[in-house]
């Protein structure tokens, strides 16, 4: 009975497909779209599942700070990442720059290219626009997307000119989505998402050099799971960065 129990469990243990393992992903609200598709060809590849969890970088952070039991987190900004670094709470070899974008300015309304100089009376748009004259922005105070709209808005001499006419939001998509529906005329959002919605209208994009630049770093976090190195290598990869290429993105490249 032995000898024909042991072939047997051998032959199983090849022939039985592997039990499918699934990913738990915390990402930049921004990366919704093409990370999507980068998830579903992953997994149509390996049978494994990637469950993607979207929001602010700065809530995200603050989750995994809180013992959530993601295992890749996503930025929008390195400053996130080094929270978390500090506090033990990502496996740091792991970390790699793998995305970069751009700061536009949007509006509702089609119109002409807005020069984006110190002499821009970007207050002077706002009052000449119907539905409240609100700038949509991310939260200025710890969302990457709304951190760099202060950045350039500064440089530009604009801030103190409008920052009492933020309408700010939780995540970049949710100051897009002002803007799409109209509920704000004009908004400060990244290139992908001006591209990702054909109810707003590309009007400027900042100059580089007024705002940080716009990164997305990548990393596990400590306790993740085995499998998902794979995945975040695989974001690396060429069929990858050719989804995020499509979307707008500059993909930096493997580590």
């Amino acid at each position: 009975m032995l000898r024909i129990l042991i072939p047997l469990l051998t032959f199983l243990a090849f022939a039985l497909p592997a039990q499918a393992e699934r990913v738990l992903v915390f990402a930049a609200a921004s990366l919704a779209g093409p990370l999507d598709e980068v998830a579903q060809a992953f997994s149509e590849e390996t049978g494994d599942e990637v469950v993607i969890s979207y929001a602010g970088s700065s809530v995200l952070a603050r989750q995994i700070e809180q013992g959530a039991p993601a295992d890749i987190f996503l930025s929008a900004n390195q400053g996130w990442i080094d929270h978390l670094a500090a506090l033990g709470l990502i496996v740091n070899p792991t970390r790699r720059e793998l995305w970069r974008n751009q700061l536009v300015l949007i509006s509702h309304a089609p119109g002409d290219a807005v020069e984006l100089t110190p002499e821009l009376d970007l207050a002077g748009l706002l009052d000449s626009s119907l539905e409240g004259g609100r700038l949509a922005v991310a939260l200025t105070a710890s969302v990457p997307a709304g951190v760099y709209a202060q950045e350039t808005l500064t440089a530009l001499g604009q801030w103190d000119l409008v920052k009492d006419r933020l309408a700010e939001s939780d995540n970049v998509r949710a100051a897009l989505a002002l803007v799409a529906t109209g509920a704000a005329p004009w908004g400060i959002v990244y290139a992908t998402d001006a591209g990702a919605d054909p109810r707003v209208h590309l009007r400027a994009t900042f100059p580089p050099e007024t705002h940080t630049g716009i990164t997305y770093p990548g990393t596990l976090v400590r306790g993740a799971r085995a499998e998902a190195i794979h995945f975040l290598n695989y974001l690396a990869q060429p069929e990858a960065l050719s989804l995020f290429e499509a979307a707008g993105f500059d993909p930096v490249g493997a580590p």
